[in-house]
């Protein structure tokens, strides 16, 4: 569905990513692991369109997508959750996931996204008046994967969802993204939280310093020496 092809791409005058290739497939999880720093976001921006291709492809569906405007990467079927969420705190519930669906095609299915996001979210629809700011840590989370969800996406990208939640929020964070799973959605999956990442994902990339250093299926990289030592502290 997704793949890249040597990618490269600089940021503030210095190259965040030295001819990257990766790939994801149709109704696949596949999860982008290491630490701060990595290269890990800078992925997600350049697959959105939202930092330019330097060098190399990028094609989504067997379509090229690296010269297109993020607007209408989003059209097509690509939605990233952002880091932090990154939601409208003055805006209610409802609203912030009016503003997923701002696309022509996201549009024409508003009232069905919304039903759907309800029904896998009930309690986004018991708070649908509230305002996002009100929400709690997790809820938050919850409310930026529905609004990723209103654009009615074919891969969906989510990066760093545990990040600043409690153990117990950081479960609930999972188990949403079980759900969106369960949808028969493709999930690009960027997160320092690697242990988890690797158990929600079917296959898995290592990234240190603007490159994929190991890559392989999630259940071969969690026995991984070399990924226990540098990450999961064993």
């Amino acid at each position: 569905m997704l793949e890249l092809k040597n990618v490269t791409t600089s940021y503030d005058g210095l190259v965040a990513l030295h001819g990257i290739s990766l790939a994801v497939r149709e109704k696949e999880t596949v999860t982008i692991v290491g630490s701060n720093g990595a290269g890990k976001t800078t992925t997600l921006r350049v697959i959105t369109g939202v930092l330019p291709t330097e060098e190399g492809e990028i094609t989504f569906e067997g379509e090229r997508i690296d010269r297109l405007p993020a607007h209408l990467i989003v059209e097509i079927g690509i939605a990233c959750v952002p880091e932090g969420r990154r939601l409208f705190p003055f805006m209610t519930v409802k609203d912030n996931l009016l503003v997923g669906s701002f696309t022509p095609r996201a549009r024409k299915q508003r009232e069905k996204s919304m039903k759907a996001v309800y029904e896998t979210f009930p309690l986004l629809g018991e708070r649908k008046a509230q305002l996002a700011g009100t929400l709690s840590g997790g809820e938050q989370q919850m409310l930026a994967v529905g609004r990723g969800l209103m654009s009615s996406p074919k891969l969906l990208m989510l990066d760093e969802p545990s990040l600043g939640l409690a153990p117990l929020l950081v479960k609930r964070t999972y188990d949403v993204i079980e759900s969106v799973k369960g949808m028969g959605i493709s999930i690009l999956l960027v997160e320092q939280e690697i242990k988890r990442a690797l158990a929600s994902a079917e296959r898995g990339y290592v990234m240190e310093n603007g490159r994929i250093v190991i890559e392989g299926l999630s259940k071969e990289l969690a026995e991984d020496d070399r990924i226990k030592r540098a990450y999961l502290g064993l």
